[in-house]
């Protein structure tokens, strides 16, 4: 048992003095497609081996009381309150999700629950849909009720939209759910179907962490939603059948880019430009064409820095610094933007050498030490083994 789950153990003991089963949820990476699941594009997320763990135990009564050893914070609440609103912290999360589970017809027991990860917290590596996967998952084990990973991650999403109040889409919670070991998968964000897609061997996914945290519930990222809507809305006067910026084609978008402000035009741009890239990126790794796939994710921060606006020095620092170094074959922010990570393909003979000129050179110029971590895609979230 790794020492992580042992002291998570310990602390519930601690705290409720009792036995409680364990579950774990994942963070993820994702290679390329950003900005794209809420537009029903294509995205290839993995899960990383850096998780959030849940341990739990039910209660004879209908509250849940939380604890988080990362926060340091206890948090109790009734599930029979119909009143409850968000606390504007990282209990929304789990309350929303519990919330939202019952919504959809879960009966859920009443229960404590410890919370503790070793998954950075704001680098971008989705430690909210993580926190949200593990509570729903543990949930609903205790209560007895069939766990439908799809149908979880949905729930989870929905929570997340209109409890906590981002309007993320749905890649994370996906992939934090139904993530499978050793693969990056492409997924249809439409459909929520999905193939594995090999990253050969002789590759690494380096991240490669700013330091610099993010909040995604700000409105910069809702806004984001709301200029791919508008572009929605003004092609739809003249495509008949477009209800996402997946429906547009590249030529489309350019023939009635007068529908729209420059602003929504460039945001829509970035989208569309950004699911063919995915696909593209998919292709060339099932070809074994990693200088292709590294071209693509060069293209898509540019994209993501310029047309999108969701970069930041920091950030466009840590690429330029990964792109003047030998053996990348490609380097691009990850995320929500606006900090956080960046995910960096790298020849793995040259992949320590990369780790170790990013850390001295980004030191140098923003005299921040950045965290770096050599990814290896992990499973999809699950109990585990005590």
């Amino acid at each position: 048992m790794e020492s992580i789950e042992r002291g998570l153990i310990a602390a519930f003991r601690q705290s409720f003095q009792r036995e409680p089963r364990l579950f774990r949820a994942p963070g993820r990476i994702n290679l390329i497609g950003e900005h794209v699941d809420y537009n029903d594009g294509f995205v290839m997320p993995a899960a990383l081996d850096l998780s959030i763990w849940a341990a739990i135990a039910p209660r004879p009564d209908r509250r849940l009381r939380l604890r988080s050893l990362i926060m340091d914070e206890v948090v109790d609440f009734d599930l029979d309150d119909s009143t409850a609103q968000p606390r504007g912290d990282w209990s929304d999360y789990i309350r929303g999700v519990a919330i939202f589970l019952e919504r959809a017809g879960y009966r859920l027991s009443g229960a404590d629950l410890v919370f503790e990860g070793n998954l950075p917290i704001g680098a971008g590596l989705s430690a909210s849909a993580a926190f949200e996967v593990s509570a729903g998952f543990a949930l609903l084990a205790i209560s007895g009720a069939e766990v439908d990973r799809v149908e979880l991650a949905k729930i989870c999403q929905r929570a997340e939209n209109q409890f906590v109040g981002v309007r993320c889409g749905i890649m994370d919670q996906y992939i934090s759910c139904c993530a499978v070991a050793g693969s990056a998968l492409l997924l249809d964000c439409r459909s929520l179907t999905a193939r594995k897609v090999a990253i050969d061997p002789k590759a690494r996914l380096v991240l490669c962490d700013t330091m610099v945290r993010h909040q995604l519930a700000a409105a910069e990222y809702n806004a984001r939603r709301e200029d791919c809507e508008r572009a929605v809305a003004a092609l739809a006067t003249r495509i008949a059948g477009i209800s996402a910026l997946r429906d547009a084609t590249f030529d489309q978008l350019m023939r009635y880019a007068d529908s729209m402000p420059e602003l929504v035009f460039r945001r829509a741009r970035h989208v569309v430009g950004e699911i063919d890239r995915t696909l593209r990126a998919a292709a060339a790794l099932d070809a074994g064409d990693l200088e292709e796939c590294g071209r693509l994710m060069n293209l898509s921060h540019e994209s993501l820095r310029d047309d999108y606006q969701v970069s930041c020095a920091e950030l466009d620092l840590m690429v330029d610094i990964a792109r003047s170094l030998p053996g990348v074959y490609g380097a691009r922010m990850m995320g929500g933007g606006f900090g956080g990570c960046t995910i960096n393909l790298v020849d793995g003979k040259r992949a320590d050498a990369f780790a170790q000129a990013m850390i001295e050179r980004y030191r140098t110029a923003t005299g921040v030490t950045p965290l770096i971590l050599t990814c290896v895609p992990g499973a999809g979230a699950g109990e585990a083994c005590l």
